[in-house]
This record gives C-alpha cells, structure tokens and sequence, in this order.
C-alpha cells in the first residue's frame, strides 16, 4: 500500500479467535507498522472490536474508558471457575423455585452503580504478571471489589436453565462476573454461554465490519474506505477547531491556556477534547491539567 493509513477499523470479530489473532491479520492486511485493539473480546465473544492503524494507536487509551453494551446468554444452575463456558465445573445445582419472574426481579437489582469482584481468570495484572497465568498455576489471586456502572440490563428470553440479556455498561465491567453474580444471587449459580459485543466508545455493530469480508477486501480502494479517519475516531469526545495561530501553537508544543482557547469556552471542564484545524485533521488531543490552568496535550499530530 503506497500511503500509509491512520485510522480506525471496527472489526465484528468472530468466534473462536483472539483480539490478538484479529490484530494480526489486520496489520498484515493494511501492511501496517502499528495495530492495536481497544478492549479485549474472549475468543468465544464476538461484536465490536476497534482496530487502531499507525498513528491512531495513540487514540487508543481513549477508547478504553468508553461505555460498551452487549448482548448476552447465561446459564443457571452451573458454576465454572471462569464463570464462562470455557471452565471446568465447580458446581451444579437445581433450579428450585426459579421463574421469569424471578429471574427478572433479580436482573433490576444489579443497575446502577454495584461493587464488582474481578474473576481470577481475568487480564488483570498483579505485579506485572496477568492474574490468568497465576490462577493457572495454581496461585489463584482475587482483587479488591471494585465498582462499576450498569447503566441498563433488560432480559430478553428466559428459557431455563438459558437466560438471554442485552446489558450496557461502564468501561471495566466484567459480563460474566455479572452472570456469576446474578447465579448466586439466585440460589443456583450461573455461567456465562454466550457474549457479543453491540456497541463501545461511539461505535456500534452497525459500524463493523465482519472480519471474513475485510480480509476479501484486496483492492487499496475499497481498503481506505473501511477506515474512519483520525478526526471521526473519537465520536464521543467534544472538538474543538484551531484557528492557524493556535494550530501553530501545537505544532509547536507551546502551551495553550483558555484565554487561547476562548472561543472554546462551551467545552467542560476536566474532559480531554480533539483539536481538528480547518482542513478538518485532527492535530491534537488536549485535556485541562490538573495542576495549572493550562491544557496537557495527550497527544499531537
């Protein structure tokens, strides 16, 4: 490919493959330096994967603090110590006395903010070693709770001992902690059987791409039109437009105060903002620093 693309790609990643696996076969795809992906997908998961090309891997510590929401099956009456289906079982229990009714009744109580154990198998890290690899060798460490936000969880269909959810969450909420949590609140334990990612950080299923196609694509042509361009890849953040004396100012590393930015004086305060200049390129992403009135830039391009 004769100019290099910076954007992002919004891969529906399917079964039975890594994030790390998809990475990969974009990079060699688009003959990219640098890919990386903003928020981990099980390889059982499917949906919505963001995929950061060259320059726009800068942008992906940004995505990681956006909301997700997905569509999700659990199944009561099983425990497994990853609570998902991948794990060996740890106990299986009747479904005495469970209903619709009762399932639904419990769902309402895991909305809104909740405390949230993180599972032993789980990217985490404890001194720099992922708590997965520690539970596997037999060294299982659990996490303080931790507290996260449900913004919504809607039971769809119960066919037990199968329920089928759609939940939306904050950044850092664990959906098979949730189906684990929901089990015992029930009496009967619970494991999570299926998982697709709908939407996260702006973008949603509608947006995405299937991988199988992507990788049919072979034309440069049809390859750049699958890419958002730096100045969309951050949909949810607020923009501001720098006038060529500010443009100059970031271009220059200069710090820039508000009385630079007053005519930005609608941006809230304490939230990192893009900066696109009048060809609409996005030249910077800046946020108000926490110790002086000026702006940090998070990064410049």
């Amino acid at each position: 490919m004769s100019t290099e693309l910076n954007g992002i790609v919004v891969v529906d990643k399917p079964e039975e493959i890594t994030s790390a696996g998809v990475v990969a076969k974009v990079k060699k795809l688009f003959r990219a330096r640098k890919v990386g992906h903003t928020g981990t997908l099980d390889p059982f998961a499917t949906g919505v994967l963001i995929c950061c090309i060259n320059k726009a891997t800068k942008l992906a510590r940004f995505f990681l603090k956006g909301d997700k929401a997905y569509e999700a099956e659990l199944v009561l009456g099983v425990s497994t110590e990853t609570q998902d289906a991948t794990g060996a079982v740890v106990k299986e229990r009747q479904l005495t006395g469970i209903t619709a009714r009762t399932v639904i009744e419990t769902a309402r109580r895991f909305t809104g903010a909740i405390e949230q154990v993180p599972p032993i198998y789980s990217a985490l890290k404890h001194r720099g070693t992922p708590l997965y690899k520690l539970a596997r060798q037999g060294k299982a460490l659990e996490k303080p709770a931790r507290t996260v936000k449900i913004h919504a969880l809607e039971i769809l269909e119960v066919n037990l001992p199968k329920v089928r959810f759609f939940v939306s969450c904050s950044s850092g909420t664990y959906i098979r902690t949730v189906c684990s949590d929901m089990g015992d609140a029930l009496g009967c334990g619970a494991h999570l059987s299926k998982l697709r990612r709908l939407s996260g950080s702006g973008f949603t299923i509608d947006d995405a791409i299937e991988l199988k196609t992507l990788l049919g694509l072979k034309d440069p042509a049809a390859l750049e039109k699958v890419v958002v361009p730096m100045n969309k890849a951050l949909p949810f953040m607020q923009t501001a437009v720098a006038d060529d004396r500010v443009a100059g100012k970031i271009k220059n590393g200069v710090k820039l105060f508000p009385k630079d930015l007053r005519m930005f004086s609608r941006l809230r305060e304490q939230e990192a903002f893009k900066v696109i200049d009048h060809d609409g390129r996005l030249v910077a992403v800046l946020a108000p620093s926490s110790t002086t009135d000026a702006y940090d830039y998070c990064c410049v391009f």
